[in-house]
Order: structure tokens, then C-alpha cells, then sequence
């Protein structure tokens, strides 16, 4: 899906990279190859990875929350993320000896088996298996049960929009926010990220943000302001956004993990833009939790991904009656 004929080669139509890949060669992915000038998904019904895991790991604070979710990764990606954390998944290829053939029409069997209220596609970037995850939601979606996406945001809007019928949610990375830090650490454009968070808050996706903090990288304090105040003026002030803690990985393992002051600081300042929802993450902290943005009661005490209570009813505030965004609450 989503290609076209380019100068004697195919190009990839799915992400912002749109790359035009010769015969025999692969995208940027290292999963979509052109075969006679036809683009074809390498990595269909080949995950690497499949775990049970809470919705709150992904992280989706405010989308069912306290369900288990069914969560698949394959192999390869469209970013190149020096500090990558699925590093060994996400950089490997179709060599991977871990890779086992899943028939897409077991997945939602295998998530109810499983216990689990939908799956979340995530680990390494979900956009490069596109087919695979389209077809899957479908499928749950038909049983009654839900899909989510873990994304870095760098999937077109055409595929994106067409997604939307059958995936409902999205916790997307927005990694930094300077172009700079994109180019040198990633591989790809900021702009584009952006302009597809607004997307898909616009298409109705459920929407959460991530910032992971790295120390000297995208930790300054101005740097998250602006973050913090585009979120508030382009997004939505009512978007839960997570400040994940570093810790040293991949070939980022000379960086210190992030200081607790400094999660702290980012977490004030984005409640000073306007930001009714915000979160630290990998890290002990009572700022995993909720509270109503209204009159500050405790709604949901976290202790890790585990939910310790709850306290919100029918989607409301049980003290003042504030309707809390989310799905599922």
C-alpha cells in the first residue's frame, strides 16, 4: 500500500522520508523492497517480539486504563535514534532469528486467549509493517476490541487517515524540539512529526504525547517551554503529555540518566504553559498519577503501571463533576 512509480524506481509513499528505492534495494525501513517495480512489505505477519502488558507501559494514561493490552513488534525502522531502547529489534533485520509467521486472522483470537481488551502495535516503529497492523485492527475492530498505535509520528497523512477506521489510539514521541536534534540524533525532520500530531488529533484519535529527556540533548528548560506552549496553542491543552526519564542505551550509554530535578522542572513548567495533564515516567514520582485539572483531587494513584485507585466515575470528576479526557475512564 501507498507507493508509485518514480524515475525507473518505486517510492514509498507511507512515511515522510518517501523514500524512491531502486530495484532489489529496501527503504530506509529496511522492510519494504522493490521486487519488479512493485513495493512489497517484507516484514507481514513477522513479528519479533509479543508480550501482555498493561496499557499504562505504552504509555496511554487516559485510554482504558488498568487494561491489559496484547502488544506486537517487528523488526526494523524508519528512524536511526542513537539512544533507541528496542535497539535490538529495531535495527535488525529480516535475519532476526526470534521472527515467527502470526496469520493476521489469529489476533484477535490470541488477544482474548490472552485476556486482553485489544493490542497495541509498538517496540519498534508500527508504520513499516503498515499491512500487517491495518489488517489486524480490522479484524479486532470487527470483534469488539481496540487497537493502538506506539509512534514516532513520521507516517503520511493519506495512510494515517485511512488507519483511523480501524485504529483508536496514539501515543506519539515527539523526541525533541529542534530540528537540530532530529537531524543529528534521529535521522529524520521535526516538522513533519509536528504536523501529524495535529493531524491526528484533528482525525479523532485518542492522543498522547512522550518526551523522553536526555541530558544535554533536549533538556533545555526553554527548549521544553516552547514544547510545552505548542502543545497547549496547536494540539491541545487537554493532551496528556509524558516527560519519560533517560537512561543510557544503545550508543547513547556515555549520557547520564536524567536527574530528578530536572523531570521535576519539566513537569512545572508545563503545567505553567496550560498543560491539564502531565506525567514523569521511569522514575518513582507521585506525578505518575491524576488529578483533576479543576479542583486537584486524586483521581487515579499509580505506583509504577500498576493502578493503586481509582476514582473516576463515568468519566467525571466525583468532587466537582470536571469531565476528564480520555477514553474508557
Amino acid at each position: 500500500m501507498f507507493w508509485e512509480p518514480f524515475e525507473g524506481m518505486v517510492r514509498c509513499e507511507l512515511c515522510s522520508h518517501r523514500c524512491p528505492i531502486p530495484e532489489g534495494k529496501t527503504g530506509i525501513c529496511g522492510v519494504r523492497q522493490n521486487r519488479d517495480n512493485k513495493l512489497y512489505a517484507l516484514s507481514y505477519e513477522k513479528p519479533a517480539a509479543i508480550a501482555v502488558d498493561p496499557i499504562e507501559k505504552k504509555p496511554l494514561f487516559h485510554f482504558h486504563p488498568g487494561t491489559p493490552v496484547l502488544s506486537f513488534g517487528g523488526v526494523g525502522c524508519n528512524f536511526r535514534c542513537l539512544h533507541c531502547q528496542n535497539w535490538d529489534i529495531s535495527q535488525a533485520d529480516l535475519s532476526f532469528p526470534y521472527l515467527k509467521r502470526l496469520p493476521v486472522e489469529k489476533i484477535p483470537g490470541l488477544a482474548k486467549r490472552y485476556g486482553c481488551r485489544g493490542v497495541a502495535w509498538t517496540y519498534n516503529e508500527p508504520t513499516i509493517w503498515y499491512e500487517y497492523t491495518y489488517e489486524g485492527s480490522k479484524l479486532l475492530k470487527e470483534k469488539g476490541m481496540y487497537s493502538v498505535y506506539v509512534t514516532n509520528g513520521y507516517m503520511e497523512e493519506e495512510p494515517m487517515r485511512e488507519l483511523r477506521k480501524y485504529v483508536d489510539a496514539m501515543n506519539m514521541d515527539i523526541k525533541a524540539f529542534t530540528e537540530e536534534f532530529y537531524r543529528k540524533v534521529v535521522g529524520a525532520k521535526l516538522q513533519p512529526v509536528l504536523e501529524h500530531a495535529i493531524a491526528v488529533k484533528e482525525m479523532g484519535y485518542h492522543l498522547e504525547l512522550t518526551y523522553l529527556i536526555i541530558p544535554g540533548y533536549n533538556d533545555d528548560f526553554d527548549e521544553i517551554k516552547r514544547f510545552s506552549r505548542w502543545v497547549a496553542d496547536e494540539v491541545g491543552e487537554d493532551v496528556p503529555v509524558h516527560f519519560s526519564r533517560f537512561h543510557p542505551d544503545y550508543r547513547l550509554t556515555d549520557v547520564p540518566a536524567t536527574p530528578y530535578r530536572t523531570m521535576n522542572a519539566a513537569h512545572d513548567i508545563a503545567k505553567e504553559e496550560g498543560l491539564k495533564y502531565v506525567y514523569l515516567g521511569n522514575m518513582i514520582t507521585d506525578k505518575e498519577s491524576t488529578y483533576c485539572p479543576n479542583c486537584g483531587k486524586l483521581l487515579i494513584k499509580r505506583m509504577g503501571f500498576e493502578i493503586a485507585d481509582y476514582r473516576i466515575e463515568k468519566g467525571r470528576c466525583p468532587n466537582c463533576g470536571h469531565k476528564i479526557e480520555g477514553v474508557g475512564l
